[in-house]
């Protein structure tokens, strides 16, 4: 639990190898009273020194890349999946978002090799850097060229060390597939090694038939060939650029300082003028020990770059980077060998293969084995039952569960006004205001995320959920909100973030934040009372037999959200959850707006939903599980025995005759969070509607039929 207030705010702008590590450092100890976030295109980060194994097949993606998202949660960082695309004093904007405020902030966001002066590159290839980017484009590539979809003609521009070692790695990657791999050099090649390790090296490429052209200078890139200057033409189905290192071109756009488009830092690793920002990797200019682009030198400075982004968040000492002279290549040989040199000295072979191979997982486990930081020890006289009940999950998995909810709104005495009409099991309370019918609602969710613009997103769907499940048109809503102890600076870019970002939400679905409530307190969370006005809602009684169950959003985010809050969820898998979970369901409500019956599935389940639904309408629900989509990763979180805290209370108050034990059983009784509208809509309706859905983007399908019989849910 927080203890002191939040005062500064650190920006790690590129989640490069060097933030990577300083993350895993700030996670073994954080600094008090300061908010960590990192902003980076993507959930992972490739690993340099394991791609071309990649390439060649040696690694999974998994083992490729570093899961920031993990790395974000054990350091107790926001992530952010974004750009940033522009920098000013204090501040820096995120594509599609906005402005982040900093106190103090560091840059690592690498290189690219994109070649947008050759006609043709931006179209029909691909630079080598941005290293996610060209492992997806890679992946995409070989799966055609595998399954005979592409022929397995390859150009690879730049014929230094780094072209030649993809080359080899896809010409591996191929070899069942007899692959051209041509490297084109505009002067020559390997110019950087010395003689034995380029005659070892063009050794290679030959054994492997990828063919060296210097002096080739490319002219245009067509969608199946390369022209050059001096008129010839190579075929090409899949090029990429890997001609020097280059930088990023937002950056140009700053008024940092720069050495060729690289940002100027010290021997400290500030920005030269700013001693609030700090830069490292390859698009850094080290000014006091000018190096080559190199990864090695980015994970050497990441202690140093630690250790100062403390002291200028703490007025310390800091501490000069030095970086070496020289350093080992190795370099992969397409196959599992590898070539090393460092000063004259060339050796090459299999065991240096395994050697590198080693080097490099011993890198990627102290990204990814991170430790279990000791928790507070308990009081000594705490309850064993309280000792032992798991750890509280966020969202709508920390709902009070159904039974003791039950049991307190029985015990309320019976309405006695005549404008309330609400009915049992309504979404929403549905009020009569002069002749117009108002549905009245109120959420509000503990954080899972430590982003505020993100979060506020989410609890925004989620609470109009229950207005668009009652077929209603959104009119205004009130914040509630709860946000831990900060100063009143963070208290105002907090504020801004979660304002900003709700107020889209509410507007898109015609409705107005018209006011509302903030406090601090031990933890966030986020709340909004929603009304709307419908002419007739929609309610959980008017199911009919024959009617057809549709679902318009997958299962498990209460699985994914106690995976990540444990450090077991994979970060593509999170990104995707909380990008499904911010997007609005009004299209979908408007497709139902026929709905017999509709309900939003949330904090008791895709079973208890059904339950409900059942009950409202006196009928039965046979429920196809099979049919039910599930988020990515869920069923195998599942199927590890992963549980949100909810999980048994839904399971004892929605039992489901002949639903079994396995994973995906387990997940009909997930807790949601933004979860799928439920409708019983007409049989003959089911197919059209559910095309409908797909064509917005939804992952609807009919997952089980209205029967008659007593209320309950039976699984077919």
């Amino acid at each position: 639990m927080q203890t002191l207030p939040l005062t500064r705010d650190l920006l790690l702008i590129g989640g490069g190898h060097a933030h990577a590590l300083v993350l895993r450092a700030w996670g073994m100890r954080q600094m008090a009273g300061v908010r960590v976030t990192v902003v980076n295109p993507g959930p992972t980060a490739p690993y340099t020194g394991m791609l071309p194994g990649h390439v060649a097949g040696h690694y999974t993606r998994d083992e490729l890349d570093i899961d920031l998202i993990r790395l974000g949660r054990f350091a107790g960082a926001r992530v952010i999946d974004g750009a940033v695309d522009a920098l000013e004093e204090g501040r820096a904007h995120v594509a599609g978002r906005g402005w982040i405020a900093f106190d103090v902030a560091s840059i690592d966001i690498g290189i690219h090799a994109e070649m947008p002066e050759i006609p043709g590159f931006a179209e029909h290839a691909v630079g080598a850097k941005p290293l996610d980017r060209f492992a997806r484009a890679w992946r995409a590539f070989r799966d055609r060229a595998t399954n005979g979809k592409a022929p397995p003609d390859i150009v690879v521009i730049g014929g230094g060390v780094g072209g030649v070692e993809l080359s080899m790695a896809m010409a591996h990657a191929l070899r069942d597939r007899g692959p051209r791999v041509s490297v084109l050099e505009s002067d020559e090649a390997l110019s950087g090694l010395g003689p034995r390790a380029q005659a070892d090296l063009r050794a290679a490429m030959n054994g492997l038939g990828v063919t060296v052209e210097q002096g080739a200078r490319v002219a245009r890139i067509h969608a199946d060939s390369v022209d050059l200057e001096d008129g010839r033409r190579i075929p090409a189905a899949f090029v990429t650029g890997a001609a020097g290192a280059r930088p990023h071109r937002w950056v140009a756009g700053t008024d940092l300082p720069l050495e060729e488009g690289f940002i100027r830092v010290t021997a400290r690793l500030q920005v030269e003028g700013r001693p609030n920002l700090f830069a490292a990797g390859d698009c850094a200019h080290l000014t006091h020990a000018p190096r080559p682009k190199a990864g090695v030198y980015a994970v050497r400075a990441a202690p140093v770059l630690h250790d100062n982004l403390r002291a200028a968040l703490s007025d310390g000492v800091m501490k000069r980077f030095e970086p070496q002279r020289t350093y080992l290549k190795l370099i992969s040989l397409g196959d599992k060998a590898a070539l090393g040199q460092k000063g004259g000295i060339s050796v090459s072979g299999r065991w240096l293969w395994q050697w590198k191979d080693r080097i490099d997982r011993r890198f990627m486990d102290k990204l990814t084995d991170l430790p279990v930081m000791q928790a507070a020890s308990p009081p000594a006289e705490a309850p064993k039952d309280a000792l032992a009940a798991p750890m509280l999950c966020a969202g709508c998995g920390s709902k009070v569960g159904g039974g003791p909810l039950g049991d307190a709104l029985a015990a309320l005495p019976a309405q006695t006004r005549d404008d309330i009409l609400s009915r049992p099991g309504d979404d929403a309370a549905v009020l009569s205001i002069g002749g117009r019918r108002q549905v009245l609602t109120t959420d509000h969710l503990r954080a899972f995320t430590e982003d505020p613009w993100l979060m506020a997103r989410i609890a925004a769907v989620h609470a109009l959920g229950d207005i668009w499940a009652m077929g209603a048109a959104p009119q205004a809503a009130l914040a509630s909100l709860v946000l831990p102890r900060m100063s009143e600076p963070l208290q105002a870019r907090t504020l801004a973030e979660i304002m900003g970002a709700a107020s889209e939400v509410f507007r898109d679905a015609g409705a107005e934040i018209v006011g509302g409530h903030t406090t601090m307190g031990a933890e966030a969370t986020y709340g909004f009372t929603v009304t709307g006005l419908a002419e007739k809602p929609i309610g959980h009684d008017g199911a009919r037999p024959d009617d057809a169950l549709i679902l318009t959003r997958a299962i498990g985010s209460g699985t994914l959200l106690a995976a990540e809050m444990q450090g077991r969820a994979k970060g593509r898998d999170v990104v995707a959850l909380f990008e499904r979970m911010a997007t609005p369901q009004g299209d979908a409500a408007a497709i139902l707006s026929e709905a017999h019956a509709m309900t939003d599935v949330t904090g008791f389940g895709l079973g208890g939903h059904l339950w409900s639904i059942a009950r409202a309408s006196g009928v039965a629900v046979e429920l196809d599980p099979g049919s039910v989509p599930l988020y990515p990763g869920a069923e195998e979180l599942a199927a590890d025995g992963i549980r949100s805290s909810l999980y048994a209370s839904n399971v004892a108050a929605a039992p489901i005759e002949g639903l079994g034990d396995d994973p995906r059983a387990a997940l009909i009784h997930d807790p949601q969070t933004c979860g799928g509208l439920l409708a019983a809509i007409p049989a003959g309706q089911a197919e059209d509607l559910v095309e409908r859905l797909r064509g917005q983007g939804h992952d609807a399908a009919r997952i089980g039929t209205v029967t008659k019989g007593a209320p309950g849910v039976r699984a077919g």
